[in-house]
């Protein structure tokens, strides 16, 4: 990873990881779709840059939901490359991976798993302890 000027540190978009509280309702997957296409579709409702999503954003995400299931269910031949290229830019303009919001200069926030706090330890109580005294 590169280093960031104090500039570009600033101009970034800070968002929340996760759901975002005020989803439209969106309509449901086609039950036409490859199952991976649904998911796909389902997992944009449980990302932080849906946030930013206009009514027109969904309809992109489900238009790129139709066009994956049918690059998906290509024939023995294989996926057409220019349907795959297609689709791959209909994606990046979503920002669904973590290099188009990096691209798009937009940062996820990510929540900090709970974990166990430890109390502070002195290196020298802790050998203390060790050796017994």
């Amino acid at each position: 990873m590169g280093h960031r000027s104090k500039e570009e540190k600033d101009s970034i978009t800070k968002a929340p990881s996760g759901p975002p509280v005020d989803l439209p309702d969106l309509p449901d997957p086609s039950p036409l779709w490859d199952p991976i296409a649904t998911d796909w579709y389902l997992s944009l409702r449980e990302s932080g840059q849906a946030a930013f999503y206009q009514p027109s954003d969904w309809a992109v995400a489900r238009y790129a939901a139709e066009l994956m299931s049918r690059v998906l269910d290509c024939s023995e031949r294989g996926p057409n490359g220019q349907l795959v290229a297609a689709l791959n830019s209909v994606m990046s303009s979503l920002l669904t991976t973590e290099g188009d919001r990096r691209r798009a200069r937009m940062e996820l926030e990510r929540k900090k798993a709970p974990g166990p706090t430890l109390a502070p330890v002195r290196p020298l109580d802790a050998y203390r302890n060790l050796a017994g005294g």
